[in-house]
C-alpha cells in the first residue's frame, strides 16, 4: 500500500514526492506516461554528445531564494542570461524592444529619453485593457505590434491578438535603455549537469518507486495508494465530462551541425517569416564545449501534447467548470500546469508544489507509526550532530529501552 500514487514526474509531481518522503517518511509511487522523468524540462544528451532539451528550451529564472534553495538541494548552477534576437525585415535586433533595437531599426541615435519619446509618440491610447492587441498598442504603437508581434502570435496561438487575453502579451517588457536580457530575474541559472540529472537525484530517496510508461487510468484500480497527487489534465481525470480543454502544442525538429556555433545568442525568433516561431542552440544555455552544435526549431500545432493553455474567456469557464469538480473531490491534489489550466514558469510551478506540501502537512495527519519514525530520524540526526562516531551505538541502546551510560 503506497501512501500516495502521484501522478506525472515533471516539476510539480517530484518536488511533492520528495517533499513526501523526506519531510513525512511517506511512501510515494510517481508514475509517468512517458518514458522519462522531468516532464517537459527533460534533457538529455543526442547522439552526437550534446546536451539538449527535447521538449524545447526551459531557461530557469527567478526572484524567489526559497525556491533556489530548495533546488539547489538536487543541484549546482550555471550563471547563464539568456538573450533573444528578432528576425524582422531582414535585421535581428533584440527583443524584448529596447533602445537597440529601435535604433537599429529605425536608422535612428536615440538615447533613453528619446527612446521614452518615441514609444509614447507610437503608443495608441485604449480605453480598457482586454486583449493582447490592446496591450501591445497601447505601449508601442501599431508598427511595432506589426512587425513583432501580430505574425508572431498568429503563429503560436492560431488566432489573433486582438482574440486572445491580455495576458498573453502583458508580461514582455518594453525597455528604453539597452538591457538585452529576455528575463531580469535576481537568479538567472542553469542546473550544472542539467535538469534530468537534478530529477533523479529529487526522485532517488528509497521511500520513493517511479513506474514510466505508465498511464494512470491502467493502474488506478489496481494498485493501491490512500491518496492522490495528479499533474495532468484536470478535464481528462474527469474523463472530459464537459468537453475537452483546448491547447497549442508544438512539433520539434532538431538539427545537428558540423560547425561550432549557428547563432549570436541563444534563441532567434521569426515573427515575419518562416512558418516556425523560433529557434535555439542550446550550447548557448548549457556552457558544453563541442565542435558540433544542435538546434532546435519549434513548429506551433493545434493539435498533438498539450503545452500551452489557449487563454480565452470561453476556455477559462470551462476551467471553472472543472474546477469546481475538483473542489469537491477528496483526498486528490491537482497541482502543476495542465492540472490548474495556467501557464506557469518552473519557478512557479515549484513554488506551487511547495506550497501544496504545506496544505498537506497542516491537513493531512500522520499516523502514530510515521510519526515515531519521523521523531527517531531527528533524534538521530541530532545526535549524530552531537556525538559524531558513537552516535548509532547510543541511539541503538536509547531505540531499544536500554539506558545510556
Amino acid at each position: 500500500m503506497f501512501d500516495w500514487l502521484i501522478v506525472g514526474a515533471g516539476f510539480a509531481g517530484s518536488v511533492l514526492a520528495e517533499r513526501l518522503a523526506t519531510q513525512r517518511n511517506e511512501k510515494v509511487l510517481v508514475i509517468d506516461r512517458r518514458s522519462h522523468i522531468g516532464g517537459n524540462a527533460f534533457d538529455y544528451h543526442d547522439e552526437a554528445g550534446l546536451l539538449v532539451h527535447r521538449y524545447g528550451p526551459h531557461i530557469f529564472h527567478t526572484n524567489a531564494q526559497q525556491i533556489v534553495d530548495y533546488l539547489s538541494l538536487f543541484t549546482q548552477w550555471r550563471p547563464y542570461e539568456h538573450r533573444v534576437l528578432a528576425e524582422v525585415e531582414g535585421r535581428r535586433v533584440p527583443i524584448p524592444i529596447n533602445r537597440t533595437t529601435l535604433n537599429r531599426l529605425y536608422d535612428l541615435d536615440l538615447d533613453e529619453a528619446g527612446a521614452a519619446a518615441f514609444l509614447a509618440s507610437r503608443a495608441e491610447p485604449v480605453p480598457q485593457l482586454r486583449t493582447s492587441e490592446d496591450v501591445v498598442v497601447s505601449q508601442v504603437g501599431r508598427d511595432l505590434y506589426e512587425k513583432f508581434f501580430r505574425g508572431y502570435t498568429r503563429k503560436q496561438w492560431g488566432l489573433d491578438p486582438s482574440q486572445l487575453d491580455k495576458s498573453v502579451t502583458a508580461r514582455i517588457p518594453v525597455r528604453t535603455n539597452d538591457d538585452d536580457r529576455y528575463f531580469t530575474d535576481s537568479f538567472q541559472c542553469m542546473p550544472r549537469h542539467g535538469y534530468t540529472r537534478m530529477f533523479e537525484r529529487m526522485l532517488g530517496h528509497p521511500q520513493i518507486k517511479v513506474m514510466l510508461n505508465t498511464d494512470w487510468s491502467e493502474i488506478a484500480d489496481v494498485i493501491p495508494f490512500q491518496r492522490l497527487i495528479f499533474t495532468g489534465p484536470i478535464d481528462s481525470y474527469f474523463g472530459y465530462r464537459f468537453g475537452q480543454l483546448p491547447y497549442r502544442s508544438l512539433a520539434f525538429e532538431h538539427v545537428t551541425l558540423d560547425r561550432e556555433w549557428s547563432q549570436e545568442t541563444g534563441t532567434v525568433n521569426f515573427p515575419q517569416t518562416q512558418d516556425y516561431t523560433r529557434v535555439t542552440e542550446f550550447k548557448h544555455l548549457t556552457g558544453q564545449k563541442h565542435p558540433l552544435t544542435s538546434l532546435v526549431y519549434e513548429h506551433p500545432r493545434a493539435e498533438g501534447e498539450p503545452y500551452y493553455p489557449i487563454p480565452t474567456e470561453e476556455s477559462q469557464a470551462l476551467y471553472k467548470r472543472y474546477e469546481a469538480l475538483a473542489r469537491a473531490t477528496q483526498n486528490v491534489w491537482f497541482v502543476g500546469r495542465l492540472a490548474t489550466y495556467r501557464y506557469y514558469n518552473m519557478d512557479q510551478v515549484v513554488g506551487q508544489a511547495l506550497a501544496t506540501f504545506r496544505r498537506i502537512d497542516e491537513a493531512v495527519p500522520l499516523s502514530s507509526r510515521k510519526a515515531l519514525e519521523i521523531k527517531r530520524r531527528a533524534a538521530a540526526s541530532q545526535a549524530t550532530a552531537l556525538f559524531g562516531e558513537l552516535a548509532p551505538a547510543i541511539l541503538l541502546r536509547d531505540l531499544n529501552g536500554e539506558a545510556a551510560p
